[in-house]
C-alpha cells in the first residue's frame, strides 16, 4: 500500500530557501514610565546573544541589533504618538581582539565605546535603559496607551538570503498625570 503525504506549496518554497519560523526563544522584557516629562522605555532581551550572534562577531561581521519603539493608543485604528529607533553595533577586530561598540538614537551616534570584554558587549547589544520615546504632554490623562518594541538583528537571519530575524514584544499601562 502507498500513503502519500500533500505539503503545502508555501511550505516547501519556504523550506528550499531556508526561511525558519521565528519562535519565541527570546524574552523581550520591556517595562514603561515617566521620567523627566517624557515617557521613557526601558528594555532587554534575553537570550538574544547566544552563540550564533558570537560566532558573527569573532567572524569580524559587523553586528547590529535595531529596536523600534513605539508608544500607541489602541482603538479601531491605532494611533502611533512617538517613535524612537535605537541601535547598538559590534565591529570586532581580529588583530587587536577588541569590540567597537557604537549607540545611535534616531540616527545620531550617541555613545561609542572600545572593550575587550564579553559580558560588556552582551550588555551593549541586548540591554537600553531609559529611551525617551514621547513628551507627556501629547498624553491624554487617564487614557490607555502601549509600548511595541521591534527588534531586528543583522547579519543574523534564518534564511540563505540573508532575511533579518525580527522580535516583537508590547506592554500596555495607562497614563495618570
Amino acid at each position: 500500500m502507498r500513503v502519500m503525504t500533500r505539503t503545502s506549496p508555501v511550505w516547501l518554497v519556504l523550506m528550499l530557501l531556508g526561511v525558519t519560523p521565528v519562535l519565541a526563544q527570546e524574552s523581550l522584557h520591556i517595562t514603561p514610565l515617566t521620567y523627566n516629562n517624557h515617557v521613557v522605555v526601558s528594555f532587554e532581551l534575553n537570550d538574544a546573544y547566544n552563540d550564533a550572534v558570537r560566532e558573527a562577531i569573532a567572524s569580524g561581521l559587523r553586528t547590529t541589533f535595531t529596536y523600534t519603539l513605539e508608544l500607541r493608543t489602541p482603538g479601531w485604528v491605532d494611533r502611533t504618538v512617538g517613535t524612537t529607533v535605537v541601535a547598538t553595533t559590534d565591529q570586532y577586530d581580529n588583530l587587536t581582539r577588541r569590540h567597537t561598540l557604537t549607540r545611535t538614537v534616531d540616527g545620531r551616534v550617541e555613545d561609542v565605546l572600545v572593550t575587550e570584554d564579553d559580558a560588556v558587549v552582551k550588555t551593549w547589544l541586548t540591554k537600553w535603559s531609559r529611551v525617551p520615546v514621547a513628551d507627556i504632554a501629547t498624553l491624554d490623562p487617564s487614557r490607555d496607551y502601549y509600548v511595541r518594541v521591534t527588534t531586528r538583528s543583522r547579519p543574523l537571519g534564518g534564511s540563505l538570503l540573508g532575511l533579518t530575524k525580527t522580535t516583537t514584544g508590547q506592554v500596555k499601562f495607562t497614563f495618570i498625570p
